[in-house]
């Protein structure tokens, strides 16, 4: 018989959402209880499948966690697990390093949280039996790589090595104990469930590396399904992984073309049937989506004008749709050009074109560049990033400013906008 266990990471239960909270209490409120959810849904999944363990690599907490109510939860489905007779391997990522939680829970004794010394824990099985091998780092920086300190493989049985890593290097991602892909192939373990990376990576050859990503997204950031492992090693130690899903809410961007609508509800028409689709393609039970509206039409200056309006009937349209939130409307539209049919001789429109070459002319960037840098100067250090973190970054922020500021001086002289 094989032996079968679910890997996850990067819970991060409860995490804050204070940027969405500030937008919508009730969006702020379902996200901040879907990380909950997917670890429910997760455990669920262990019961259902009947596996021989739950492994946990990593960041099951986000930081400084003090809320006994994360801790009641926690200990609630873990003891689910003990009587079941499921096992818990859990090792601790950076964010539990800073976790009050982390050193005062007391979980029941089928779970084994790994030290800062590599342990090796070897759990019988009807056919194979698994060697479990942790390593937990004290501190929420680990600059250099762990796997020196990890065991060699024990003869006989499956290895599974559990490692929180940010391999070579992700965009978004501190570094965190690196570690070459080469290096854990050649390590000799089976299976690698590694954490720490938010989206999901599988690394084939000598050994299986799965990267399972978060199991529930938490902003647009981290987009799309998500979901953790099924992971089975059988007796010939082949091993065979399934991706099952767990997120409760789904982020997604929503893009709307509105290119050549000329009537308000033509254009509510569309986002109707936008969200309508997207809602068909998502599989968890909720949508929240990130609507960007595009393209060249008459209605960009009432659009723009007007954005309020836009955003309650997109949310009226998401709930009718059912289960979907819009979360933030972005809007990149522009007005059919001057000379387009319906836009001959338009004064407004020309006058646009005038303010948008003029921004364009180097001594008007030049000035509003040094009213932006005096600005920045004057903010608190931790309020400064708002401009880019370089040059270049400064540069865009001020193409995207100047774009947005003609466009709303436009809408405001543009009247009789048709609805």
């Amino acid at each position: 018989m094989a032996f079968r266990f679910v890997h996850t990471a990067d819970l991060h239960l409860d995490s804050p959402l204070r940027s969405l909270a500030l937008r919508n209490s009730e969006l702020a409120e379902l996200i901040g209880d879907a990380s909950r959810q997917a670890f429910t849904a997760t455990v669920d999944l262990c019961l259902a499948e009947r596996v021989d363990a739950l492994v946990i690599a990593g960041d099951l907490y986000d930081g400084d966690q003090t809320s006994m109510k994360t801790a009641r939860f926690l200990a609630v489905q873990m003891t689910r697990l003990h009587q079941a007779g499921v096992r818990v391997y859990m090792i601790r990522g950076n964010h539990d390093a800073m976790s009050r939680i982390t050193k005062q829970l007391i979980l029941p004794d089928t779970v084994t949280v790994f030290g800062g010394r590599c342990q090796s824990v070897i759990q019988p099985g009807a056919g194979v039996d698994a060697a479990f091998h942790g390593l937990s780092f004290a501190s929420p920086k680990a600059l250099e790589s762990l796997l020196p300190k990890y065991a060699a493989p024990q003869e006989g049985a499956a290895n599974i090595g559990i490692m929180h890593t940010s391999l070579a290097g992700s965009p978004g991602h501190d570094v965190y104990a690196p570690c070459g892909v080469a290096d854990l192939h050649s390590h000799g373990f089976d299976y690698w469930a590694l954490g720490h990376i938010h989206v999901r990576q599988v690394y084939s050859g000598a050994s299986t590396l799965v990267m399972p990503g978060i199991p529930q997204g938490r902003d647009i950031n981290e987009a799309g399904e998500k979901s953790v492992t099924l992971v089975t090693i059988r007796d010939d130690h082949s091993v065979e992984i399934e991706e099952r899903l767990t997120s409760v809410a789904q982020f997604e961007r929503v893009s709307v073309d509105l290119t050549g609508a000329l009537e308000w509800s033509e254009a509510i028409a569309r986002i109707q049937s936008g969200l309508d689709q997207s809602r068909e393609a998502t599989r968890s039970r909720y949508l929240v989506a990130r609507l960007g509206l595009i393209g060249a039409s008459a209605l960009s200056w009432a659009i723009i004008r007007d954005r309020d309006l836009v955003v309650a009937e997109a949310e009226q349209a998401a709930e009718q749709v059912g289960d979907t939130w819009v979360e933030k409307l972005e809007l990149d539209l522009s007005a059919p050009a001057v000379g387009d049919s319906g836009n001959v001789a338009d004064p407004t429109l020309e006058l646009a074109q005038s303010m948008r070459a003029n921004t364009n002319s180097e001594a008007f960037r030049a000035e509003a560049r040094e009213f932006v840098s005096k600005t920045i100067a004057d903010l608190p250090p931790d309020a400064r990033g708002f401009a880019g973190k370089d040059e270049a970054g400064l540069e865009q922020f001020l193409d995207d400013v100047l774009a947005r500021g003609v466009d709303v001086v436009t809408a405001g002289l543009k009247a009789g906008a048709t609805r």
